[in-house]
């Protein structure tokens, strides 16, 4: 079963800002991360990554750094600022709120049988 687009759309960020808690990442390392840690739900692309990292760091959610990797290549790593952390707090307690919600509306809501 494929997943609705419009549901991931909303996500990105903060799963971006999630990797990024955890340690600096540069952009195909959390291609990969992602896909992997969500069994390829997340399947994002280069094309869609980059510009959400750029927006980040123009918020000054994240912030990038050029360093060597084993093979003597450049590359650009993201590392979370404090905003960012602040930011990805609300995320995550916005998202709580969010899924029991909607999780109490698909299981049929509150239960007055009870009472």
């Amino acid at each position: 079963m494929s997943i609705d687009k419009s549901l991931l759309t909303g996500s990105t960020t903060t799963l971006i800002l999630k990797l990024l808690e955890e340690k600096d990442m540069y952009g195909y390392e959390m291609i990969e991360t992602l896909a992997n840690k969500s069994d390829h739900t997340f399947d994002l692309k280069a094309g869609t990554l980059y510009p959400i990292l750029h927006g980040l760091e123009k918020k000054e959610l994240v912030e990038s750094y050029e360093k060597k990797a084993d093979n003597d290549r450049l590359r650009k790593y993201y590392h979370l600022t404090k905003k960012g952390k602040n930011l990805l707090k609300e995320k995550k307690e916005e998202w709580t709120i969010f899924s029991n919600a909607v999780n109490s509306v698909l299981n049929g809501g509150f239960s007055y049988a009870s009472i």
